[in-house]
C-alpha cells in the first residue's frame, strides 16, 4: 500500500470521528464519509460524503460541513501528525443512496 493510501485511509477515518462530534444540528446522523484523497502535496483533500435523506437535508449537511471545514481542519491537525494539515474540499456522493436504491428494485423483482 503506498504512502498516499495510508494518509488517504488515516485522514477518512479520523473525519469520520470529528464529524460524529461536530454539534451541527444540519449534519445528520446518518452522514458518512465515503473516501478522501489528499494531494501529494497534502495541502487539500477531497472528501466524500454520504448523507442519507431527502435533497434538502443533504444541501443542509453540506452546508453545515464547510461552515465547520476550518474546525474540522485544526482537529485533524491535532489528532494526525503531517507535514501539513490539508484544507479539506466536501463533495456529496451519492454511491451509498444508490446502492441502496439498487438494493430496493433487486427485491422487488423477487
Amino acid at each position: 500500500m503506498a504512502r498516499i493510501d495510508k494518509i488517504n485511509e488515516e485522514v477518512r477515518r479520523e473525519l469520520a470521528s470529528v464529524i460524529r462530534e461536530l454539534k451541527d444540528s444540519r449534519i445528520p446522523l446518518m452522514t458518512s464519509v465515503v473516501a478522501v484523497h489528499v494531494t501529494n502535496d497534502l495541502r487539500y483533500a477531497k472528501a466524500y460524503i454520504s448523507v442519507m435523506g431527502d435533497e434538502e437535508t443533504q444541501k443542509r449537511a453540506m452546508q453545515g460541513l464547510k461552515s465547520a471545514a476550518g474546525f474540522v481542519r485544526r482537529e485533524i491537525g491535532k489528532r494526525i501528525d503531517l507535514r501539513y494539515t490539508p484544507e479539506f474540499i466536501f463533495e456529496l456522493d451519492h454511491s451509498i443512496e444508490h446502492g441502496a436504491h439498487i438494493d430496493k428494485l433487486l427485491k422487488e423483482v423477487k
